[in-house]
């Protein structure tokens, strides 16, 4: 142990058993353990450096995001020659996307890591997502670039990244709905307002109309997620007349 701590910024006992950990997801022996330590913080937990800066992975996610996106951009640009400046953007849309980075954290499992004052019930679906970012840009500040890169290639693009499927893949309902209104020149309108009903948690409930007729309805705990499952049932009852070109 004396000899892990020499080479590894290893503290304590509950450090050592975080290296193990990622030691075995990252396939690479971590160093700077405490960059993985911050990369697993959530602001609730309030805690400060020296200098007063606040300990939590908010500026990794921002850096891991950033590289993220650069790896995923320098991969679709090689593997896709022919494609345009928005084929290539759209593409990187959609596997950097907010549902495909939770799925990502979910998968490795990243919450068992979390330190959090917020009941993991409660931090909401995007935290999965956050950390992944955090985790990359961790690794980025701990080993470089080629290790994010490796690490990108191995848990992104081999399980996930398939140019035939991602190009039928719908990122965005309401904007396809949206994009589709303009180009047909039909008039559309998104009703969204609260409904809570009898439920303890907040809801929304959102109406489509399309040239003034009421075509699908939606109900999420968020606008978004509401208007989303909404755009969804419109894009299956045209489904034969939109174009995902």
């Amino acid at each position: 142990m004396n000899f892990i701590r020499k080479i590894v910024q290893v503290h304590s006992k509950e450090d050592a058993v975080l290296h193990g950990e990622l030691k075995k997801l990252l396939k690479f022996s971590p160093r700077k353990i405490n960059k993985y330590k911050k990369a697993f913080t959530h602001r609730s937990v309030q805690m400060t450096d020296k200098k007063g800066n606040p300990i939590n992975y908010e500026r990794l996610e921002f850096l891991g995001d950033s590289i993220l996106g650069s790896v995923i951009a320098a991969y679709l640009y090689k593997k896709v020659p022919s494609g345009s400046e928005g084929y290539l953007t759209q593409m990187r849309s959609k596997i950097v996307s907010r549902e495909h980075l939770n799925e990502l954290g979910k998968d490795l499992n990243l919450i068992r890591f979390v330190k959090s004052n917020i009941d993991q019930a409660n931090i909401g679906d995007n935290i999965h997502g956050n950390i992944f970012e955090a985790l990359i840009g961790a690794i980025f500040m701990d080993k470089g670039y080629n290790f994010c890169q490796k690490f990108i290639h191995q848990n992104v693009i081999v399980p996930h990244v398939d140019i035939a499927k991602l190009e039928g893949k719908i990122t965005s309902y309401k904007g396809l709905i949206i994009e589709w209104c303009q180009k047909q020149k039909k008039k559309y309108t998104f009703d969204t307002y609260e409904d809570s009903g009898n439920d303890p948690v907040k809801h929304f409930s959102v109406k489509i109309s399309i040239n003034g007729e009421q075509i699908a309805k939606g109900r999420a705990t968020s606008k978004k997620k509401a208007e989303e499952q909404a755009s969804k049932r419109v894009y299956f009852a045209f489904q034969n007349e939109i174009s995902l070109d």
